[in-house]
């Protein structure tokens, strides 16, 4: 029997190594999980095209949680590292990873865009 296919637009990456974890990225991941499932965003839902995985450290333990995303555009492959993410910040990316709309500013560091 072969594989099921989940189109994926976009994978989210959220940190969970123990500064960031002290600064909340465990509920952060938590609390992003149930909003995707709840807005049919997740890539398993119909119509979900959005992944999320814990990851370890991604390189701004002093402004955590940390996370990270990755998607493919008509530009190639798209990089966005955010610092001090929240909840409102994490749903806007991945509406935005969602819609194939920009990705938001904000607290973001590491490679430009």
């Amino acid at each position: 029997m072969p594989a099921k296919f989940f189109p994926t637009n976009g994978h989210l990456l959220i940190c969970q190594n123990s500064q960031c974890l002290g600064r909340g990225s465990g509920l952060l991941y938590r609390a992003l999980w149930n909003y995707l499932e709840r807005e049919s965003l997740a890539y398993y839902k119909a119509g979900g095209t959005v992944r999320l995985t814990e990851s370890g450290c991604l390189g701004a333990c002093s402004y955590g949680p940390a996370m990270c995303v990755y998607r493919r555009t008509a530009q190639g492959l798209e990089e966005s590292w955010y610092g001090a993410a929240d909840f409102p910040l994490a749903c806007a990316i991945a509406q935005a990873v969602q819609q194939g709309g920009a990705l938001p500013s904000e607290r973001r560091y590491g490679p430009e865009p």
